[in-house]
């Protein structure tokens, strides 16, 4: 069975565009390094919850959209190896989170091990 790396983050509605070509970018170098599936989707039905929600998990603010994305693996060994390799990538590792299209601040993220799988 894979292991799946999971992240939401709020975007910018304005920046969704500057977001997907760093995305793009991203998902090349993840699979390059060996990720089996990269996938970065913008909500599209997500609505407040009386408790909790995506919108509420990433404080949004008017004007942003929540992003739901994952990383799919072998294994948790297989994702520890990729990330530490994707990480040190210059072609990530050099950009200011200051000029980022996104808060990564109100970002969060973590590895499950699927339970059930198709």
């Amino acid at each position: 069975m894979a292991y799946v790396d999971g992240f939401v983050l709020p975007v910018p509605a304005d920046r969704v565009e500057d977001y997907r070509k760093l995305a793009r970018k991203a998902g090349k170098i993840w699979l390059e390094y060996g990720a089996l599936e990269y996938v970065e989707c913008v909500a599209d039905d997500v609505q407040p919850g009386k408790r909790t929600s995506f919108p509420q998990a990433v404080k949004l603010k008017p004007g942003e959209v929540v992003v739901f994305a994952w990383i799919r693996f072998r294994s948790r060994a297989h994702r520890d190896r990729v990330n530490a390799r994707v990480m040190a990538d210059p072609r990530l590792s050099s950009l200011d989170p200051a000029t980022l299209p996104f808060d990564g601040k109100r970002m969060f993220w973590g590895g499950f091990k699927p339970i059930v799988q198709f």
